[in-house]
Formats: structure tokens, C-alpha cells, sequence
């Protein structure tokens, strides 16, 4: 499969995972719904610029790292509205490294 859609399939399902993840944190369960879908927004967003990296960059080591800084930057964005960085930037970083993970090993 070509890499920007796999980096969008990919993408979004870390980020639903990411949100899924929401139920973890009890504080969080009247905003699941928000959580959820802005969760897979973000992942959608870091699996396009993934795709869209590893087109112009071969070697894995180099897409993971790009995918985390992708991951790192996107959370850092979401994570200011909310204040709540610890929960928003670690497991955006984790989607981003994945989601370079994914496309450099399967994406053609």
C-alpha cells in the first residue's frame, strides 16, 4: 500500500486507540465523545504527515523519529488548550512513532 494512505489508515486507528484510552482516566468520562474524536482527528493529521514524510525520507529509524517528532508537536498543540499534558503528549508521541513504524515497514 502506498504510504500516505497507510500513514491515514494507520493514523487513525492509533488515534482512536489514543482516545479509547480516555476510559483509563476517570476525570475524563464526560468528555469521552470529544475525547474520542479529537483523539482520532490527531492521529488521522500525524498519519498524513507520516505518509507524506517517509515519501521524501527512506530508512525506518529516520521515519520513526520523524513520526515521533510529528506526534510530539501535534499533542504539544492539543495538550496547550487543556493544560493536561501529561495525559495528551506521551500517547500522541507513542501514535506518531507507531504510525512511522507502520508506514516504513509496509508502505511502498
Amino acid at each position: 500500500m502506498k504510504r500516505v494512505p497507510l500513514g491515514l489508515i494507520a493514523g487513525a486507528v492509533l488515534g482512536l486507540l489514543d482516545g479509547l484510552s480516555a476510559f483509563l482516566i476517570p476525570e475524563a468520562q464526560g468528555m469521552m465523545t470529544e475525547i474520542i474524536v479529537w483523539g482520532t482527528a490527531k492521529g488521522l493529521v500525524t498519519g498524513l504527515l507520516v505518509g507524506m514524510i517517509a515519501c521524501r525520507i527512506d530508512g525506518v529509524g529516520k521515519n520513526v523519529l520523524a513520526g515521533g517528532a510529528v506526534g510530539a508537536v501535534l499533542s504539544l498543540l492539543a495538550a496547550v488548550s487543556t493544560g493536561s499534558y501529561v495525559e495528551i503528549v506521551p500517547p500522541g508521541i507513542v501514535v506518531g512513532l507507531l504510525a512511522g513504524l507502520v508506514v516504513s515497514k509496509w508502505g511502498k
